[in-house]
C-alpha cells in the first residue's frame, strides 16, 4: 500500500466501456505490478481520479474486492477533471488514490436477505457490493435489485444487468421513467421509489441499500420505513460533497462528521443525527 496519502498511484488505462452518453467506465491496473499486488479495498472505498494537468475528482471503486488485478471507475463527463478522463485512451495513465472512506459492512451480513435501491449513475458504488455478494453467494440469502433510470439509454452496466436478470439466484427489477421506455422494452416502467413498493421485498431478516440522487432517496426511504425496514437496517452512500478526501478541505463537513473521513457509508440512523438541512 502506498504509505503517503497525497501520492497516487500511477494507473494505465486498460480498457474503456461506453456505458450512457456521456457516461464511462475505466478498468485500470496499477503500472507498478508490485503495487496492484499489495493492494487492497473494501466494497464501498472512494478513490481520488486524476488526469494529469487537470486536478482530481472523487468517484466510488466501482468494482468488487473479490475481483483482482484491476479496478474500475464510472463517471459521467461534467466538468474539467471528468473531461480530461473522457479524452483518455486505452494505454494511457492516470492517478488514483486510494483506498479512502469507510465501507459497507458485509461481513454483517452473511446469512440476511439483500435489497439493493438504485437510481441512474448512483449505481456504481452498488455494483462493487453486488458483485462481491454474488462472487461469495453461498454466504447470503435472498438478492433483489430494484434499479432505475430516466431512459432506457441512461441505464449503465447494460451487460451486466443482462446477466443478473438471467441469474436463478437473482431478483432484477430494471425500470425506467415514464416516457422514457423503448418499443423494445420488457422492463418495468415508473420512478425507482414506486416501483419498490409494487415489488415489495420483505423486511424480515433483511438490509436495504439505497444509493441514488438525493431525491430518489428522500422518497425512498419512506417506502422502505412503510414495508418494515428498520433504520439500523438501511445504508446509503454519499459521494456528492466529497473532494479532498481526507478531511481536509472541510467541504464535506456536516455537523461532527466529514463524509470523507466517517463516510461516505452511513446508516439510516446515522443520517438520522445529522442537521436536517443535510
Amino acid at each position: 500500500m502506498n504509505n503517503n496519502i497525497y501520492i497516487p498511484y500511477v494507473m494505465v488505462v486498460d480498457k474503456i466501456t461506453v456505458e450512457a452518453p456521456g457516461v464511462k467506465t475505466l478498468r485500470l491496473r496499477f503500472q507498478n505490478e508490485e503495487e496492484g499486488n499489495n493492494f487492497e479495498f473494501k466494497a464501498g472505498n472512494f478513490a481520488e481520479y486524476s488526469a494529469f494537468g487537470e486536478g482530481e475528482c472523487t468517484f466510488c471503486i466501482a468494482s468488487a474486492p473479490t475481483r483482482k488485478g484491476y479496478i474500475e471507475c464510472t463517471f459521467r463527463k461534467a466538468g474539467r477533471v471528468t473531461s480530461g478522463l473522457d479524452r483518455l485512451e486505452e494505454g494511457m495513465t492516470m492517478g488514483v488514490r486510494a483506498p479512502l472512506g469507510n465501507s459497507f459492512p458485509i461481513e454483517e451480513w452473511k446469512g440476511k436477505n439483500l435489497v439493493f435501491v438504485a437510481g441512474g449513475i448512483a449505481l456504481p458504488p452498488m455494483r462493487a457490493v453486488i458483485d462481491n455478494v454474488l462472487d461469495r453467494r453461498d454466504e447470503f440469502g435472498d438478492v433483489t435489485i430494484v434499479y432505475g433510470a430516466k431512459t432506457v439509454n441512461d441505464l449503465v452496466y447494460k451487460d451486466e444487468l443482462k446477466e443478473w436478470e438471467e441469474r436463478p439466484d437473482v431478483n432484477l427489477f430494471a425500470t425506467v421513467d415514464p416516457g422514457g421506455e423503448t418499443p423494445d422494452w420488457k422492463g418495468k416502467v415508473g420512478f425507482t421509489p414506486n416501483v419498490l413498493g409494487e415489488v415489495a421485498p420483505s423486511s424480515d431478516n433483511a438490509v436495504a441499500i439505497v444509493c441514488g440522487p438525493p431525491i430518489m432517496i428522500k422518497f425512498t426511504f419512506p417506502v422502505l420505513e412503510k414495508l418494515g425496514f428498520k433504520d439500523e437496517n438501511i445504508y446509503t452512500t454519499l459521494e456528492n460533497r466529497m473532494k479532498c478526501g481526507i478531511g481536509k478541505c472541510g467541504r464535506c463537513n456536516v455537523g461532527p462528521m466529514f463524509v470523507c473521513k466517517d463516510g461516505p457509508v452511513f446508516s439510516k440512523v446515522q443520517l438520522n443525527a445529522l442537521p436536517p438541512e443535510f
